[in-house]
């Protein structure tokens, strides 16, 4: 057969979060094992080189000051953008795709697109890599913990706990947005699958209404290659990722000042400095590093005893975990969300109740004072996980038998479908 073509589709066309990396790795998966792909995303002065680049909608960037008429025309792209639209038929004249995988699409690119992606007849798929498919604010946290007000339809609580960034103005306008996609029913009728990469996640949406026959487990992957091990157990811990409230760091901080632990973190987000005023309050040992590209951070990973994975959220299914265990380190996570599902208790890593400052300190403790020999042991279970059950060649057959069942021709797959784990059957409710 013809090589089968696929065109991806994301907000950012750089590895600015799990969701960005997950949308690349993909990509280049499947460019590696023979298809022809195609990617659409935004114009960013971060972005990594493709030669699709002239395809891309212009850039928005939600942070940034405008001018008051520059925000009206933000706003009005948001909630339907013509000109991804129109980007988006000046790339199919060009090539015609096989499948089409959307990952992160909100806001930047629109939702304006979907009807033009049903309308090729082949099969449209999206990977959930949050809630917000079910959550108007994406995470289901309000800024003081796990927050399930809107099930059920109402976006009035939206408004009330101004859950957009502290905004009642941000948080009407992305009301409105959810509203007015709900009744033009851009993702419920024009998305085939729903892809989510967590058992949790699955049946989350599935108890906020998204039928469960539309929902496929798969998990993530990581190229464990590209993530080298080194078993050697540090003299401190690491946390790698967004500076965000609902990522439990501040929890991190005061279990370290009572454990008496020195602790790295690696990132950006709008809580460094607030982190920064916390370990000067708690006198905690603390360094907070800027964002790294991935080769620095895979050597700040190997150099750690292991990493913390704090989260006060519903974590759907941190890279970070995964990462951490291809670089041969153990993780200690918080009991929440998708991330039981990869972290085992005193196998490759350790769970503590979310926000459990005591809980955390206590597993600090415990892995500060493990010897080095049974923290290295911890590691290597860490990395045969990676190895054996979220590879690239998992993913890419689970994938592969996804698009497949949806009428995609696609290559003969490496692994019989019926020795896929990717696509059991969902787990029992955690509604």
């Amino acid at each position: 057969m013809n090589d089968p073509r696929l065109l991806s589709v994301n907000n950012f066309h750089y590895r600015r979060a799990g969701s960005d990396a997950a949308f690349l790795d993909h990509d280049r998966l499947f460019r590696e094992r023979g298809w022809q792909t195609a990617v659409f995303s935004m114009r960013h002065r971060e972005n990594l080189p493709s030669p699709w680049e002239p395809f891309f909608v212009d850039e928005i960037e939600l942070e940034r000051q405008y001018s008051l008429g520059t925000k009206i025309g933000i706003a009005a792209k948001i909630l339907y953008s013509r000109e991804a639209r129109a980007k988006l038929e000046q790339l199919l004249a060009v090539f015609q795709p096989d499948v089409v995988h959307l990952h992160s699409v909100y806001h930047h690119i629109s939702p304006s697109i979907l009807p033009l992606l049903h309308g090729l007849g082949v099969p449209v798929v999206m990977t959930a890599h949050d809630y917000k498919l079910a959550c108007p604010a994406y995470k289901m946290f309000d800024g003081e913990g796990v927050c399930e007000d809107c099930r059920g339809g109402s976006l009035m609580p939206l408004v009330r706990k101004r859950c957009i960034h502290g905004s009642t103005a941000l948080s009407a306008f992305v009301a409105f947005e959810t509203a007015l996609h709900r009744w033009l029913g851009f993702y419920e009728r024009y998305i085939d699958r729903i892809v989510c990469p967590s058992r949790f996640q699955l049946e989350k949406l599935a108890s906020w209404g998204w039928p469960r026959e539309r929902l496929v487990h798969v998990q993530n992957f990581v190229d464990a290659d590209a993530w080298p091990p080194r078993f050697a157990p540090g003299d401190h811990v690491l946390y790698f990722g967004r500076l965000a409230p609902e990522k439990g760091l501040h929890t991190l901080l005061r279990a370290c000042a009572l454990a008496d632990c020195a602790v790295k973190l690696i990132g950006w987000g709008t809580e460094r400095d607030a982190l920064e005023q916390q370990a000067r309050t708690l006198g905690a040992r603390v360094q907070i590093i800027e964002r790294l590209p991935a080769e620095q951070l895979s050597d700040h990973i190997r150099a750690a005893r292991c990493v913390v994975v704090p989260s006060e959220w519903y974590e759907n299914a941190s890279l970070a975990v995964l990462e951490a265990f291809a670089c041969g380190k153990p993780v200690i996570a918080s009991r929440i969300g998708g991330t039981p599902e990869l972290v085992r208790h005193g196998s490759n890593g350790w769970l503590f109740e979310p926000g459990d400052v005591p809980g955390l300190a206590e597993c600090l403790r415990a892995v500060m004072h493990m010897p080095d020999e049974a923290v290295e042991v911890m590691g290597r279970r860490a990395h045969t996980a990676v190895r054996e059950q979220f590879s690239a060649g998992r993913y890419y057959d689970g994938m592969t038998q996804l698009y497949a069942d949806l009428g995609a021709k696609v290559p003969d797959l490496q692994t019989p479908a019926s020795l896929l784990p990717q696509l059991e059957k969902p787990c029992e409710s955690v509604a």
